[in-house]
């Protein structure tokens, strides 16, 4: 995609923001395509156009769950987002449930628990599994553990199976926050040791409004409805409160659901169920190796990371900018460049802060910004040329005066 630049001239668009949305593939975009013709209601009609969208429908829903291993008698329910979907899932705890989380949670991982538990983010593996055992030991009473996959921030993938043996150690259940993870590896449930996991389609080559939440059906069906109103209920009386609702993903799928949204990101899970996997995360080992070893030639970033530098991590990388502002560098590689990448606290504040003040001289001031990062994220379709324009950028826009307005 060509863009303008300030200058007047014309370069190839470099998305390097696949964290915060990843590109729509072709498989997702001809899956619409494919579907509108017999765009109807799901679960509603008997005509032509409601059956085919209903048959699509909940084929989805088996492919989905496939992508990620679920298990017989797990429930796999559409929803918004990931946001969307650990919301769902804070809500259908059973009463007295204590949430267990570390703070360099997304926010869509931190803020949903109502009664929660918050560690601090761990230098290592083996410090989050002792602070893990800490706090599940000091619980009365049922508990969760929620944990992301792959960091947002840093791109670290999170030691997920070990921290589930501990928490299945004390009888937590473990919900997994894979919107990170899945677009960069092969996810399954029962390898990773999770109860619930959740993710969603932007940030997995499909079009915005789709996302999931898969595992045991047990607490769902015994919630009260996430969405009260049609499709949740199989029959409602004459009196107020005379309802009997469904078991089942319909109990939390109230109204008529996103059935493109659906469609598109099951075709993209297909569709990378059948790549090679082994082939596309060693292209994009090789990008950031390219990438970080272009960015220790640029002495004014400086990568963050919490688990050390060597640890495993998808295609995420984050730089503090000491004495710049990371919203202005962000800019003008936009507008001098046709780089886009993402400045801020990617909505993982408590982690971004702590991140960007150990990466400061002098503290906590990275910038005109409040411990803004600067982050640069790729994936399918990035190219190595994608990479040496952002270091070569990256490197020019941080030599100028940080008075400068971009």
């Amino acid at each position: 995609m060509p863009v303008r630049l300030r200058s007047g001239e014309k370069a190839r668009f470099a998305h390097l923001d696949y964290a915060a949305s990843a590109p729509c593939v072709r498989a997702a975009a001809d899956a619409v395509e494919g579907m509108l013709p017999w765009y109807g209601s799901v679960h509603r009609g008997a005509g032509a156009r409601s059956g085919k969208s209903t048959l699509e429908y909940e084929l989805a829903r088996q492919a989905v769950g496939d992508f990620v291993g679920a298990r017989a008698g797990d429930a796999v329910v559409f929803t918004r987002n990931t946001t969307d979907a650990l919301n769902l899932l804070a809500r259908v705890l059973p009463v007295g449930t204590t949430a267990v989380v570390f703070e360099g949670e997304h926010h869509a991982n931190l803020l949903p628990w109502p009664a929660a538990v918050r560690l601090p983010a761990p230098p290592g593996p083996d410090a989050a599994a002792e602070s893990l055992e800490r706090a599940l030991a000091g619980i009365a009473g049922p508990a969760v553990f929620a944990v992301t996959g792959a960091s947002n921030v840093t791109g670290e993938v999170w030691p997920v199976r070990r921290l589930a043996d501990v928490a299945r150690a004390y009888g937590a259940r473990v919900v997994v926050d894979a919107a990170q993870l899945a677009p960069h590896r092969v996810v399954d449930m029962e390898a990773l040791g999770a109860d619930y996991l959740a993710f969603s389609g932007h940030k997995l080559y499909a079009p915005f409004g789709a996302g999931v939440l898969v595992g045991r059906s047990d607490w769902l069906d015994a919630a009260e409805p996430y969405l009260r109103g049609g499709g949740a209920s199989v029959a409602v009386g004459d009196g107020a409160g005379d309802v009997t609702w469904a078991t089942g993903p319909a109990r939390h799928e109230g109204g008529t659901p996103n059935l493109l949204g659906a469609v598109s990101l099951a075709a993209v899970c297909t569709a990378l169920a059948d790549a090679d996997r082994d082939a596309l995360e060693a292209g994009e080992r090789d990008l950031l190796a390219r990438l970080r070893e272009g960015l220790a030639g640029v002495p004014a970033a400086v990568p963050v990371s919490l688990f050390g530098a060597e640890h495993e991590r998808v295609g995420i990388v984050s730089v503090a900018l000491p004495g710049q502002d990371a919203a202005a560098v962000a800019q003008r590689l936009a507008l001098d460049h046709g780089i886009g990448v993402r400045a801020g606290q990617f909505c993982a504040h408590p982690l971004a802060r702590r991140l960007a003040g150990s990466a400061a001289p002098g503290g906590d001031d990275c910038g005109a910004g409040p411990a803004a990062l600067l982050r640069i994220s790729f994936g399918l379709g990035t190219l190595a040329e994608d990479i040496d324009r952002v270091v070569a950028a990256l490197a020019q826009e941080t030599l100028r005066d940080p008075s400068d307005a971009p």
